[in-house]
């Protein structure tokens, strides 16, 4: 009897020159191209967390939605979300999730996924920049601008 396994296949495929892609070099551009990209239907409903890709230029490869949760939380699966940012060969990320209810304090389980993040990213030579709260009205808060990244 012979076993069959499935063959994996990896892929990436851009629909634009790197060159063309906007180059992140503060939390205010980070925070705006994010914000431009949000669902505005949906960022005062309920909790989306994304992840910016960056390439070792820090130019945006691609914004990827890890998850949508409910109104005062999302789950953050770190299988996936290093799943995407490998299969991606990003070199730097910005992780990013909205409150929808407008406040820009980062509650302990943000800074704790975040540290999470950190770590994990540390064992494949992948730099966290930065972890961007946003709110409906476009206002935005830094971890690493406030020094808890």
């Amino acid at each position: 009897m012979k076993t069959k396994v499935n063959e994996i296949s990896i892929k990436y495929k851009g629909n634009f020159k790197i060159s063309q892609a906007p180059k992140i070099s503060s939390s205010v551009n980070a925070a705006k191209l994010l914000y431009n990209t949000w669902n505005k239907d949906q960022i005062g409903l309920q909790e989306c967390f994304k992840v910016m890709l960056l390439n070792n230029a820090n130019k945006v490869k691609g914004i990827f939605e890890v998850s949508t949760g409910g109104i005062t939380g999302t789950l953050v699966d770190l299988r996936i979300l290093f799943a995407v940012i490998l299969k991606s060969l990003s070199c730097a990320v910005i992780l990013a999730h909205n409150h929808p209810s407008g406040t820009l304090k980062p509650s302990e389980a943000d800074k704790l996924l975040t540290q999470k993040v950190i770590k994990a990213a540390k064992l494949l030579d992948i730099k966290v920049l930065d972890h961007l709260i946003l709110t409906p009205d476009g206002d935005y808060v830094s971890f690493a601008d406030e020094g808890i990244l």
